[in-house]
């Protein structure tokens, strides 16, 4: 339990070591002495313009995210920089939103042309812009048609609400009763559509009620999926929403051929299958969707992040013309969803993807990185108890096999500070699991250099 705010106001603790030290938040049992330690150890590592910042941020903003104490200034490809001008890994690439690299010159050109021309007509009007883009994108992955939204959450609602009007329409699924089917240990947002989906009690508690006609399924269980779409409601059913590596869960990886068995199931029910490839997508697992791995296409995909290369909120749904033409105008939309600005730098993000052959070095480089993350959980008193992953998106797990809460601050929140002191960024998921997701560009030597900090700071618990 952490110690009160006045106290430590009366210890002169830093703002923001009060929410970012573990050392203070869980010492309530510590003396005055040890605390005094505490706050001088967070003095010489944090300078005063970085506890500033942070202090200003924790006025004035809303308490929704806990940081590492760093505050950033600079990016370029796979490093930042703090305000202080220290050099830092970035391993986290803004949740698999950067996989071009901080700041890529091709993304950036294609943001400063558009924006010196039109950035925004919303869809009362069309643009020069997204029919071209729709073209591409289209073609790109091999779907008839593009809704563009802004956010990954958004696509995600679009692409439950056209598999709702597909169900009515096509299926014939009686009005109001169409269900969808999510895995357990999913995530894909914070609105209260995707929370209703959750099993997280960190993103339900006090938020209800919820979204009714969503129902869960264990993950990477297709007799669990097969018994509810057999079962006496399973007619219901229009979609069966998963992601192809759960991301926020801690990278967990499904056994292989878990999505053709999906596939399968699907087909045979009359269900959509929708992949939520908002974080596993465009080379983030190796391949440029993470489900080519399984060999399989959904029928109804989702991306975000990676869409611009991290400029601005870009996401998109893409399905068949039966699907995609269900939904009639007036009936879903968005002010910003199409912009040109938008679509300028998302054609770019792609190209950039393709041309530099991020996909593949994603999966050489993410055997690189997992063969030598093994080798420093084997070293005799590591802590580390599990390396999974697949392409860049990799975990490591720390301590026991369970999950902690979002709020935990125990051996993987240290891990992150001592690899932060040592000029690499990563955050833990679950209070036990740390993920490890560089930009796409890492090369070979660099992907050496972090296996270097990381085992320095594991060495250093």
């Amino acid at each position: 339990m952490s110690i009160s705010g006045r106290m430590l106001s009366r210890l002169n603790v830093p703002a923001g070591a009060r929410r970012c030290c573990p050392e203070v938040t869980q010492s309530r049992r510590k003396s005055p002495a040890a605390l005094q330690l505490i706050q001088r150890r967070w003095a010489l590592s944090m300078s005063s313009a970085q506890e500033a910042t942070i202090k200003t941020e924790e006025q004035y903003g809303a308490h929704n995210y806990h940081p590492l104490p760093v505050v950033l200034k600079e990016g370029r490809g796979t490093k930042v920089w703090d305000i202080d001008g220290k050099e830092y890994f970035d391993f986290l690439s803004a949740y698999s939103a950067v996989n071009q690299g901080h700041c890529h010159p091709k993304i950036i050109g294609a943001l400063v042309e558009q924006a010196q021309r039109l950035t925004l007509t919303s869809r009362a009007f069309h643009n020069d812009a997204l029919g071209e883009y729709s073209k591409f994108v289209t073609e790109y992955f091999g779907f008839d048609r593009l809704l563009p939204m802004n956010t990954g959450v958004e696509a995600g609602e679009t692409a439950i609400k056209l598999a709702r009007r597909w169900g009515y329409d096509v299926k014939g699924i009686p009005s109001g009763q169409a269900r969808v089917l999510f895995a357990k240990g999913n995530f894909w947002g914070r609105t209260i559509a995707a929370i209703s989906t959750s099993d997280d009690p960190s993103s339900q508690g006090g938020f209800g009620p919820f979204v009714p006609g969503f129902s869960n399924v264990p993950y990477d269980d297709t007799e669990a999926l097969r018994a509810e779409l057999e079962g006496p409601n399973g007619a219901e059913v229009c979609a069966f929403m998963v992601e192809p590596i759960q991301g926020e869960a801690g990278v967990v990886v499904p056994s292989d051929g878990y999505l053709q068995r999906v596939r399968e199931l699907c087909d045979k029910h009359k269900v959509l299958f929708i992949a939520d490839e908002v974080q596993t997508g465009l080379g983030r697992c190796g391949t440029t969707l993470a489900c080519y791995h399984d060999k399989v296409r959904p029928d109804i995909l989702v991306l975000g992040k990676a869409l611009s290369g991290g400029v601005l909120p870009v996401s998109a749904v893409l399905t068949s013309h039966e699907v995609m033409l269900t939904i009639k105008p007036g009936e879903h939309g968005s002010t910003y969803g199409g912009n040109p600005l938008a679509c300028q730098v998302a054609t770019a993000a792609l190209e950039v993807l393709r041309d530099e052959q991020l996909s593949e070095n994603s999966a050489a480089r993410g055997v690189q990185l997992r063969d030598g993350l093994n080798k420093v959980a084997a070293q005799p008193g590591s802590p580390i108890t599990l390396v999974r992953g697949r392409g860049l998106l990799n975990a490591i797990v720390i301590g026991g096999t369970e999950k902690g809460s979002y709020g935990d601050e125990g051996a993987a929140w240290q891990l992150c500070e001592r690899m932060a002191e040592n000029g690499l960024l990563a955050k833990p998921t679950h209070g036990t699991i740390i993920r490890f997701a560089p930009p796409l560009t890492i090369s070979a030597d660099e992907v050496d250099e972090c296996v270097g900090i990381i085992e320095k700071s594991v060495q250093a618990l």
